[in-house]
């Protein structure tokens, strides 16, 4: 399923609106990790230019952000990286790389249990309490909203091509000549891939992936008796 569908009702513009901060504070996460773990490996290229923040403008990249409103996956603007201050230039630029999923698989891994807890605390409202239900089913479609769009965030930036994570990933250990010789295409990869997710043919694969880490994470949190 796509997260956001074209706003033609009441229902879907609702869901947009409870989505949206979601998304900021998905991929402003994520890309603070990245600064966050280059920060730490010695790079304090992010650190200095103000990028080591859940401030949204700091990080959003208007291509990605509108993927992510009309797909459910996207991107932000990357965080410069120095691999020069790296000791291990190809491991810690992939940890680097690789901060930023992890960021939103642990932040999606949050949501669910944020789902799970407003369950239980508010589960015994009914229909008829209007006001307590709107709110319950307000924070629940937040927190549910929350997790899926972390996890789609995650598992699409794996995918190992440009301008995403997985190329700095799994590509970094090619020999450089093919690395560099893949990297310098990265605008037209990136239009195609915007074509491919239009015409579904990405979001279909991602989402059966994103179901399936759903399924993990929330198997995992109901084997909590409370939760059951």
């Amino acid at each position: 399923m796509r997260i956001f569908n074209i706003l033609n009702s009441r229902e879907s513009l609702i869901s947009f609106l409870l989505s949206l901060p979601c998304i900021l504070i998905a991929l402003s996460g994520h890309e603070l990790a990245h600064g966050w773990m280059a920060y730490k490996l010695g790079d304090p290229t992010a650190r200095n230019l103000g990028r080591l923040t859940l401030n949204p403008l700091k990080h959003l990249d208007p291509m990605g952000t509108l993927s992510m409103v009309l797909f459910g996956f996207g991107w932000a603007r990357p965080v410069p990286v120095n691999p020069r201050y790296f000791k291990n230039n190809r491991r810690d630029f992939a940890l680097t790389a690789l901060a930023g999923p992890m960021a939103n698989f642990v932040m999606g891994f949050v949501g669910l249990l944020l789902a799970h807890v407003i369950a239980l605390l508010f589960g015994t409202l009914t229909p008829k309490s209007n006001f307590g239900y709107g709110i319950w089913q307000a924070l629940f479609s937040m927190a549910h909203a929350f997790c899926i769009i972390n996890l789609s965030l995650g598992i699409f930036n794996l995918i190992p091509v440009p301008p995403l994570d997985g190329s700095r990933i799994f590509l970094v250990w090619l020999p450089p000549k093919y690395y560099f010789g893949v990297m310098k295409y990265e605008r037209y990869i990136q239009l195609g891939l915007m074509i491919l997710l239009w015409l579904g043919f990405v979001s279909v694969p991602l989402n059966v992936a994103v179901n399936g880490v759903y399924a993990a994470m929330n198997w995992i949190l109901t084997r909590i008796p409370a939760f059951r």
